[in-house]
Order: C-alpha cells, then structure tokens, then sequence
C-alpha cells in the first residue's frame, strides 16, 4: 500500500509544484482584478462538472462495480459510452448558450460583464470532455495499482498554461486570458495521450477493444443498474463540496473585486498539502479497501484504514500549524509581484489561515469515507455530504457579512468539520476511540506543540525579514 502512496504522491507533488509555478507566473502576468476573475469564473464552470461527474462520482462508483464484474471489458466501455454521450452533449448545451449558463455561476454581474466572460466559458468548458476520458482510463489504471500517470498528469495542463503565459506576458489582459484558455485544450489533450501510453504499456488497451467488440452481444445491464444505484447517490455526495465552491464563488461575486481571485489563490495553496497528502493516501487506498470488501474481508479492510490514520494525522497537523502560522510569509514567497500587492497578500494570507483550519477535517473525512463507499454505502455518504453542504451555506451567508472571502473559507472549513462528525458517527465512534488510545496520541500532541513553537518563532523572523 505505502509504495502506491508514495508513487501516488510523488505525481502529485510534481504536479503541483507545476501548478504553482503556473499560478505565481499568473499573478504576475494578471494579478488580482476583473480579468483575473473572469478567467476564474470562466474554468470554474468545466471544474465544476468535472470534479461532480467525471472524478469523484465516477472513480469511487466505477471501481467497485468494475471489481466485481463478471464482464469487466463489456462493462467498461458500455459505461464508457454512456458518459460520453452525455458530457459532449451538455458541452454543445453550453456552446449554444454560454451567457446563460456563466449567469449562472455569477448572477450579480453586469450584463457586459457576463458577455466578456461567455466566450472563455465555451473554450474552457470543452476541457470536460477531454478530462473525462482521463478519468476513465485513470480508473482503469487505479484498478491496477498504478497510480502515478493520472497524478502526474496534470502537469502537461500546466506546462501549457506556463507556455502561454509565458509567450503572452506582454499582451493585454484579455489576450491573455484568451490564450489560457485554449491552452487548457491543449493540456488536456496531452492528458489523454500520455493515459493512452499507460493502457497501451499495461495491456489494458486490448481489453477495450475486446469490450468494444462484444459489446452488443454480453448482456451488462444488471451491472449497469448496480453502478447506476451506485453512482447518483455518490453523484450527490461529491457534489456538494464542488457546490460550496460554486457558491463560494457567486457569494464572492458581491464583494470587492479581487475576491473570487483571493479564494482561488488561497484555495491552490490548502490543496497542495490537501493533494499530496489526503487525496495521495486514500486514491491509493481506496482499490486495496474495495477489493477487500467485495472479498468479504473487512478485518483487512478496517486494517489498511487504520494503517493511514496516524500518518494522515501527523503530516495534515503539521500542514496545518504551518499554514497557519506561516501564512504571510508563504503567500509572499509565491504571489507578491508584479501586479499581486501588498493589501492582496495580506487579504490572501487570511483566506488561507481560514481554508487551513479545515484540512485535517477534509482530510479525515475523506479517509472514513473510504470505508462507506466500499461497503457500497454510498448513499449514506452522500446524506452525510449533503448535512455539511447547508452548515458550509449558512455559515457562508453569515460570515461573508464581517470578514468578506476570509468568512467564506472559514465557513467551508466548519462545514468540513461537520463531515467529519457525521461521517465517523456512522463509521463508529468505538472503531477511532481504538485508534486514538494508543501512545501515538501523546507522541502527536507532543509533536504538534513543537512544531507550534518553531514555526510561530519562525513566522516573526521572516515577516521582521520581509518588511525591513
């Protein structure tokens, strides 16, 4: 399992420290203003359905009814065919109709606005086609224990939007975010070749073809409904969290401009520790727990979820303290320039401290989640996400009105922390009360005092350091 882990996140990790390269060069380039915020609104839109349907609903639906299929070929591509037909036709929905669908996403903006922003959704939304079929065969390759292509693969996505940064650097804003955008196709386009290689050099390739060709005579679709059963109620699980963000956003449509900007830098700097840590070790984990369960072997299971605990605990803790503590500083060193300001990183630095104070509730739940959605629970899962969905709006409505983005953050973060609470009440209160009565329990509070310490000493000497 850690080898996979570690795989898992090395991908990650290469993938985004990319990803921040590309987003100090873009700050540089657009800063934080209207232009910056229409090229956010505009990818939000293909982020959206991309993590509701291609990504998190699908992977954690796909794996266990592909596991155990009897028909794995036939059942892959009719899945397969099913999904695409769907994503390319609500892609033309979008093209034929851009200015209502970004209204949408942000309903208090002006009219010129919104016709400013259309023509970038159009580009950016068709980046969802192509993601998908990164997801399909990502699954494919999860089932295989290999999960660094998928994770590295982002990389190419940011190799292209650094290449139009960097050829478009002196171009006016909206030249700029025209570039971006078709530089996202571009990226997304490598995604899929380099998956293709993968499936190719596994073998998996041969399987596909072989389900394409029988595919009209191997009757799946008592396997389809089982997925289907699976996949709405996840569908709405990991929806949620893509609808706060979604939320977040149009909320932050209201106050100053800048503030979808400072969400969207803040947000990129939680998911690195996020990413590589929490989505590395349960990715990894999730085909070793599903295949256990459909082996009617919960003991090892519970036990490979246990395995992830204390180190989930111990590297999210200490992400915690030092995005806390260090969050001036951090969002210096990557955004103070050019057109990022000052006032932008003191404002972004807040919207992270806020974002930081959920990880480890993220990052737990989503571990714990893990156990449901292999014991094929998913629509327990999706209630239990749907709970934390109406604290994350009510907090949101009501913090934005004193600390503006920074209550935005906060309030997904109290949200998050809602997950958890739900989450392990219907995994068991006695099964982490095991875990916690241990000595590791001493060890990492002990840990996490020291690591307090140096890093609230080390945040006085660099900030002394930046503004003399």
């Amino acid at each position: 399992m850690f080898k996979s882990v570690f795989s898992n996140s090395a991908g990650i990790l290469i993938s985004r420290v990319s990803g921040l390269i590309r987003d100090v060069l873009m700050t540089s380039v657009l800063g934080a203003n209207v232009w910056s915020d229409i090229f956010f609104m505009a990818f939000k839109f293909p982020n959206l359905f991309r993590r509701i349907f291609a990504e998190g609903s699908f992977t954690q639906s796909f794996i266990p009814s592909y596991i155990a299929s009897r028909q794995k070929s036939v059942f892959a591509v009719a899945i397969f065919i099913r999904f695409m037909v769907f994503i390319v036709a609500l892609s033309l929905i979008i093209t034929l109709f851009p200015e209502t669908s970004t209204k949408l996403l942000a309903w208090d903006w002006s009219e010129e606005l919104i016709a400013k922003t259309a023509p970038i959704t159009i580009i950016n939304f068709w980046y969802l086609d192509l993601i998908f079929i990164v997801t399909f065969l990502g699954a494919l390759l999860q089932h295989k224990e290999h999960f660094f292509t998928t994770a590295f693969s982002t990389v190419w996505l940011n190799i292209a939007m650094i290449t139009a940064l960097l050829l478009f650097a002196h171009s006016d804003p909206k030249t700029i975010v025209y570039a971006l955008s078709f530089s996202i196709l571009a990226g997304g386009l490598l995604q899929v070749i380099t998956h293709l290689y993968s499936i190719r050099h596994l073998g998996i390739g041969k399987m596909l073809v072989g389900g394409w060709k029988y595919r009209k005579t191997k009757d799946v679709k008592a396997e389809e409904r089982k997925f289907s059963s699976l996949f709405f109620p996840s569908l709405l699980g990991n929806s949620t969290a893509q609808i706060a963000s979604f939320i977040d956003t149009s909320l932050a449509s209201f106050l100053t401009a800048g503030s979808i900007s400072y969400l969207f830098y803040a947000n990129r700097v939680f998911q690195l520790p996020f990413a590589i840590i929490a989505l590395a070790i349960t990715t990894a984990l999730f085909p070793s727990i599903a295949k256990a369960i459909n082996n009617n072997n919960t003991t090892l299971a519970y036990a490979n979820l246990a395995k992830s605990f204390w180190l989930l605990n111990v590297l999210l803790g200490i992400s915690v303290l030092g995005g806390v503590l260090l969050a001036e500083p951090i969002i210096w060193l990557l955004f103070e320039r050019g057109a990022f300001t000052i006032t932008d990183t003191h404002t972004t630095a807040a919207v992270l401290q806020m974002y930081m104070v959920g990880l480890v509730p993220f990052g737990l739940a989503k571990l714990f989640s893990l156990y449901l959605y292999a014991m094929h629970q998913h629509l327990k899962a999706a209630k239990i996400a749907a709970a934390s969905l109406v604290v994350n709006m009510i907090f949101s409505v009501i913090l934005m009105q004193f600390m503006g983005a920074a209550g935005l953050a906060l309030a997904g973060s109290i949200g998050g922390i809602a997950q958890l609470i739900l989450t392990v009440k219907e995994v068991g209160w006695s099964r982490v009360l095991d875990l916690l009565k241990t000595k590791y329990t001493l060890y990492f509070t002990v840990g996490m005092g020291i690591f307090g310490v140096l890093f609230y000493a080390l945040n006085d000497f660099l900030l002394h350091s930046i503004r003399t």
